[in-house]
């Protein structure tokens, strides 16, 4: 047995990889371990698959091993009129499940030392059957978009300054609710990281300033829109969604909030490690994803297989994604699938592209038995004429 494969094998591979050399034999290991023979064979042959797409298969001459977050792409060995290997070039590719893994792994050991916030006081009258959900969605923290091509003008300013007088405008004029659903609905961040492009398809990206001004900006307000949601809601749940331009930020953000108000017992951050996220409010099931995975009409047996207990202890389901910035609402078997419009001004990538929509923001109250009994919504129009 290979000892080398252990780093590379999972937890009940190593098990039977460490019984086989203890043993001697395959056969002996499975006796001993009371599995078959089948069974061990299988679990070694996945620890040499597991460490083949890390560049280790020594009986191919394959011992050049990417670093931790990459896989072999392909490997292509020279040999000598003897037969013996002379080169060997390694072609590499990112391996995405291993670094998503990797960042929430650092964003969770960073948020052990933030400083966390204190709780805070809530004062005033509530109704415990209603729940505010207030929605951004495609927000774009961080892009730059110019009048003259998209219609209006967007920068990190300007941003900061909307989404703060949107929220403010749409908690004071909904009703007294107890709890509050805040829905960062994916894409808040234009992009993902230094250079401004998309994460997966590289297009480059119109961007306003550095991404370390970009964040700032961003978690500075999100803080503010959290204390006021705790200021009007005796609770306070968050939703910051995974969007297609903000895959890895959406992740630091969740684990950062979620250490930042550890010590707040009335705010809670939705966890989902997948794009999908619930909350349940009496018998409303209210769902969340941000459009760019699922297509809309999929949404209602997706969530229903894959959050079974709240599908079936609600009466009335809403579902919420964003992504396409227009409007859209459609009743499907069970749920109700809201599309929801951006605040944001087009870029130039849209602009030249023909694509227009309304922009705007939306609180839906629901109530705990009857579902949605009202819709706040602001446009940026509101603000400029103010």
């Amino acid at each position: 047995m290979d000892a080398n494969l252990l780093q590379w094998a999972t937890p009940r591979q190593a098990e039977i990889l460490v019984a086989v050399e203890q043993h001697g034999s395959e056969r002996k290991a499975a006796a001993a371990l009371g599995l078959s023979h089948g069974t061990v064979s299988g679990a070694i042959a996945g620890a040499r698959k597991r460490a083949a797409a890390s560049g280790y298969s020594p009986e191919h001459d394959m011992t050049h091993v990417v670093p931790d977050g990459f896989l072999v792409k392909g490997v292509s060995t020279y040999y000598d009129e003897e037969g013996k290997p002379r080169g060997q070039w390694v072609k590499s590719a990112v391996d995405r499940d291993r670094q998503a893994e990797i960042m929430r792994e650092a964003c969770a050991a960073m948020a052990e030392s933030l400083p966390r916030v204190k709780p805070a006081e809530h004062a005033g009258d509530t109704n415990a059957a209603l729940c505010n959900l207030v929605v951004f969605t495609d927000y774009h923290m961080g892009m730059l978009a110019w009048h003259k091509e998209g219609g209006a003008d967007w920068d990190l300013k300007i941003a900061e300054s909307l989404l703060l007088t949107s929220f403010v405008h749409m908690v004071e004029a909904a009703p007294k609710a107890k709890t509050c659903v805040l829905a960062i609905q994916g894409d808040f961040l234009h992009s993902d990281g230094l250079l401004p492009v998309t994460p997966a398809h590289k297009h480059v990206l119109d961007q306003d300033g550095r991404f370390s001004k970009i964040v700032a900006a961003a978690i500075r307000v999100l803080r503010r829109l959290a204390d006021h949601a705790l200021a009007k809601h005796e609770a306070v749940h968050l939703v910051i969604c995974e969007g297609n331009h903000d895959e890895a930020s959406s992740v630091w953000l969740r684990q950062m909030f979620a250490a930042l108000y550890e010590a707040e017992p009335r705010l809670m951050v939705n966890d989902s490690e997948l794009p999908f996220y619930v909350h349940q409010h009496g018998e409303v099931m209210l769902a969340f994803h941000h459009g760019h995975k699922v297509k809309n009409e999929q949404l209602p047996m997706l969530f229903a297989a894959q959050y079974p207990k709240v599908w079936g202890a609600t009466t009335k389901r809403y579902a919420h994604c964003g992504h396409r910035h227009h409007v859209d609402e459609k009743e499907y078997a069970g749920m109700v699938v809201t599309q929801h419009p951006t605040l944001a001004a087009r870029d130039a990538y849209s602009a030249r592209g023909g694509w227009m929509s309304e922009r705007a923001a939306t609180t839906i109250t629901y109530h705990e038995r009857f579902g949605q009994v009202g819709r706040t919504i602001v446009t940026p129009e509101m603000f400029e004429a103010a």
